[in-house]
């Protein structure tokens, strides 16, 4: 008989998987021992500590997570506007375009074309609210994509050669043949192939800018009132010179100033200045904590302040190609030998050629 003092022969079992909550909690299934060695007593589980860096991991795998979502969701909307908004610029416009290369790794010229044009339900005394008939109020050339980003814009009463309508304003070639004939008006005149056109629609131009959370503008003593002013149904905008934030009422009212009543030397030029910065200004905000939180709605609306050719993907690169280039200096046509009233000219020819020059090559 085997003496009771012998050491008796035993089975060494492991410790079932911990479950769930234990996971969570951040108990391991690891079996330790202070002896090292089998046969001298079953290894018992070790609890690692609650907190520290395994909850920071998980913490941080769902916050990741939660960008990725946030940003397909905004990817998706942005998508969806931007088809649904191409399919209001006609086809003639489409047709008078030139094909480019994208914006990121190429660079295109894109014309952008604010017209005077009021939403349905406007009270402005006069306001036209039919695109047809409309004149171009702003008219800006955007040379941008592949780190490159330049603009110049050009004064709506430059008198230039309409094709089959003579000599005339430049923002008439809007009322005469829509956005086709004034695209081939801005290349008659500017050399300049155009790759793509955007119609800012003003309707929803604010509600685009209150959904990044407003924009930074520098200006001088501002007194404007359009159309009356707000008290006869327009818009008025009242500011001290210095750096402003402004909501999408107050930049739009801005970009439409041309008269400044506590400045009697503002003119178009002068609001095309302020049009320029409010773009440096809508590049700035897009990457502001405001607009991240409220990212799904700007997707939706920025397709909705603009009619263009540009599907959901080409302006998803120009938007890429305004980050890459940076900041774009102001810049208009004739800006240094004012006023350039007529484009057609020696002088005025020798003006342009300039000045493309420079958006063209920097």
């Amino acid at each position: 008989m085997p003496s009771d003092l012998e050491e008796r022969p035993y089975k060494l079992y492991r410790s079932a998987p911990r479950g769930l909550r234990a996971r969570l909690r951040g108990e391991e299934d690891v079996l330790s021992s202070d002896d090292g060695g089998a046969g001298r007593g079953p290894r018992q589980p070790r609890i690692r500590e609650r907190g520290g860096w395994a909850i920071a991991r998980r913490v941080l795998k769902w916050v990741l997570i939660a960008v990725v979502a946030w940003l397909l969701l905004s990817l998706v909307l942005f998508l969806i506007s931007a088809q649904i908004q191409s399919s209001g610029v006609p086809n003639s416009a489409k047709n008078a375009l030139s094909s480019g290369p994208n914006m990121i790794t190429g660079t295109d010229t894109v014309l952008v074309i604010g017209t005077d044009q009021r939403p349905k339900g406007s009270k402005e005394p006069g306001a036209n609210t039919n695109d047809a008939g409309s004149r171009s109020d702003t008219l800006m050339l955007w040379r941008i994509g592949g780190g490159t980003s330049r603009r110049l814009s050009i004064p709506r009463d430059t008198l230039v050669a309409i094709p089959g309508y003579g000599t005339s304003k430049i923002n008439a070639a809007y009322a005469y043949g829509g956005p086709a004939l004034t695209i081939k008006t801005v290349e008659a005149f500017t050399g300049i192939k155009i790759n793509h056109v955007i119609i800012i629609n003003l309707a929803n131009f604010p509600k685009f800018i209150d959904a990044i959370g407003g924009v930074d503008v520098k200006t001088g003593r501002i007194c404007s009132n359009i159309s009356g002013g707000v008290k006869n149904g327009g818009f008025s905008l009242n500011l001290r010179p210095g750096v402003h934030h402004l909501d999408g009422r107050d930049a739009l009212t801005l970009a439409r100033t041309r008269e400044n009543a506590c400045n009697p030397a503002s003119n178009d030029l002068t609001r095309e200045g302020y049009q320029q910065q409010i773009l440096n200004g809508i590049k700035s905000s897009l990457l502001s904590p405001y607009a991240f939180f409220h990212l799904p709605w700007a997707s939706w609306y920025a397709p909705e302040a603009v009619r263009s050719d540009m599907g959901g993907f080409t302006l998803l690169s120009l938007f890429i190609g305004s980050e890459l280039g940076g900041s774009a200096p102001t810049r208009i046509l004739g800006e240094n030998n004012l006023p350039l009233q007529d484009a057609t000219s020696p002088a005025g020819q020798a003006i342009v050629r300039r000045d493309v020059d420079r958006l063209m090559n920097g």
